[in-house]
């Protein structure tokens, strides 16, 4: 969390992320959540204590100093880090906390080793591997080359292979899933044939559901564990549709009042009234992390409605068309994502309407001050 001093809530349905994960699992067979960036804005630590309940015994962050910060909850399995050790710092650190790093760099396995002779310990790595996504790793044709260092470096010891997925939410790019499947097998041949035992994991949540040849030893869900649908309005929707959702985001409405027809609102006057109407001013804009870019095609609920918004979001306040609300009043809650009601709006909706993807909208919705429904109660955190 990082903004305060707002009427935002972001509440976070912990029982639905076990159960999106138990639901990944029993697909699978051995998930790792990933909780990176915060969980994907829900609240790491909630969230790996959330998921151990549940059985994870393998989580993945992103940097080393996140998966540092695990040794805080009472999560007690392994952690990966998969931005690996970046930093000068992070190598030590990842000894310390024995965090598994994706190395995908020979720099990275050798200052990995220096750390743990220097801490008279072993480094466990994941060997990354880039097999179409061309971001980080080894090129797979240098899967001897770096086996052969591997087994060169005394205090270092590979446990697992992965490679990362660029196209499996993307139906009309399957032959790109199962080229980057091909090349990462060829891989983890290699490295098998050459005396690793090593654990080898490919898939994301869109592999996970869609692509079970590739699911090797073990699976990265993450999206899917919050309630995101990888294949949302694609000819595979259906696949993710046993997803729960797992956030939802609330704020109150500060004023209710008449616009005439032909009456601006907000700045630049770019929504004019076409009819004589009622605005509701809702206490939410971008400094909360509600896009600009929602600005007169967004929507929220009010009551159990799917209202408009109207005109520029604002810093801190948006207005919403609510002539069809009879009963909206100051002090209302509002609902931005999720809730109850039949009109609720889906992470993947508000993504569409703002431009982005759910992936988005979770890590910036969850910034504001959170609630925490455990069963049926609320902590805040």
């Amino acid at each position: 969390m990082s903004i305060g001093y707002n009427h935002v809530r972001a509440r976070i349905h912990v029982r639905a992320i076990a159960d999106n994960f138990l639901e990944m699992n029993r697909r699978g067979g051995n998930c790792y959540g990933v909780v990176k960036s915060d969980a994907y804005g829900h609240g790491l630590a909630v969230v790996a204590e959330a998921l151990a309940g549940a059985g994870a015994k393998t989580l993945a962050v992103g940097t080393v100093e996140e998966a540092a910060s695990l040794a805080n909850t009472t999560f007690t399995g392994r952690v990966v880090a998969l931005l690996g050790a970046q930093l000068p710092e992070d190598y030590p650190l990842a000894v310390a906390h024995d965090v598994i790093c994706f190395c995908g760099r020979r720099e990275q396995l050798r200052r990995l080793n220096e750390a743990a002779v220097l801490a008279r310990r072993k480094a466990r790595v994941s060997l990354k591997f880039d097999t179409g996504m061309r971001r980080l790793g080894f090129l797979p044709e240098e899967a001897s080359e770096v086996l052969e260092l591997v087994q060169s470096l005394p205090n270092l010891e590979a446990i697992m292979v992965s490679s990362h997925l660029a196209t499996a939410d993307e139906p009309e790019q399957e032959a790109h899933v199962h080229e980057q499947g091909a090349r990462f097998k060829g891989v983890v041949d290699v490295l098998r044939a050459g005396g690793l035992e090593i654990e080898a994991n490919l898939c994301n949540s869109a592999a996970l559901l869609a692509f079970p040849e590739y699911h090797f030893d073990g699976q990265r869900p993450g999206i899917s564990l919050y309630g995101g649908n990888p294949f949302y309005g694609t000819s595979r929707e259906e696949l993710g549709c046993c997803l729960r959702p797992t956030m939802e985001v609330t704020s109150r409405i500060y004023q209710v009042h008449d616009l005439k027809a032909g009456e601006g609102i907000n700045y630049g006057l770019t929504y004019r009234a076409e009819r004589d109407m009622r605005v509701a001013i809702v206490g939410v804009g971008y400094a909360d992390n509600y896009s600009r870019n929602l600005s007169s095609k967004g929507w929220m609920v009010v009551g159990d409605k799917r209202v408009p918004v109207v005109g520029r979001v604002c810093m801190q306040m948006t207005a919403v068309d609510v002539t069809d609300v009879a009963d909206a009043r100051a002090g209302d809650t509002v609902w931005l994502l999720g809730g109850n009601s039949p009109a609720a709006i889906s992470a993947c909706e508000l993504a569409e309407w703002w431009g982005t993807i759910s992936y988005e909208v979770y890590c910036l919705m969850g910034m504001n001050p959170r609630e925490y429904l455990l069963d049926r109660d609320i902590q805040r955190g």
